[in-house]
C-alpha cells in the first residue's frame, strides 16, 4: 500500500509545481510551452481522482473493521498502534484531499490562463485593426 501513497504524493506535487509556475508573475516566455504541457496532461492527471476515491474507500474499510482499543482492554503497544494507524489514516485523507484540490485548482488556473491569452490576442488584433 505505501507505493500507492507515494505515487498520489508525486502527483500531488506536480500538480501543485505547475500551478505554482502558472501563477507566478514574470514567467511570460515559459508560460506559452507549460500552458501546452499542462494542457497535455490534465487528460492523464484527471485519473488521480477515481484513484482517490479508491483510496478513501480503503481507508473507510480499514477504520470500520479496525479492532476498537479501550483503556482497560488494551495493552499499551496496543494502544500505541491504534492511535498510530488513527493518525496514519488521517495523513492520508489529507493528502487525498490535496491531490484533489490540486487537480481542481490546476484545472481552473489553466482554463484561466488560456482565456486570458485568447483575450488578449483578440485585443491584439482589434488594436492592429485599427
Amino acid at each position: 500500500m505505501a507505493l500507492e501513497w507515494v505515487m498520489l504524493g508525486y502527483a500531488a506535487a506536480a500538480e501543485a509545481i505547475m500551478v505554482l509556475l502558472l501563477t507566478v508573475p514574470g514567467l511570460d516566455g515559459l508560460r506559452k510551452g507549460l500552458i501546452a504541457v499542462t494542457r497535455n496532461l490534465l487528460k492523464p492527471f484527471l485519473s488521480v481522482v477515481p484513484f482517490c476515491l479508491f483510496l478513501l474507500m480503503d481507508i473507510y474499510w480499514k477504520y470500520e473493521t479496525r479492532p476498537s482499543c479501550e483503556a482497560d482492554s488494551c495493552t499499551q503497544t496496543e494502544y500505541l498502534r491504534h492511535h498510530k494507524s488513527i493518525v496514519k489514516s488521517q495523513r492520508n485523507a489529507l493528502l487525498i484531499a490535496a491531490a484533489l484540490v490540486f487537480y481542481w485548482l490546476l484545472y481552473s488556473v489553466t482554463n484561466l490562463v488560456v482565456k486570458i491569452e485568447q483575450l488578449n490576442q483578440r485585443a491584439e488584433r482589434l488594436k492592429n485593426r485599427d
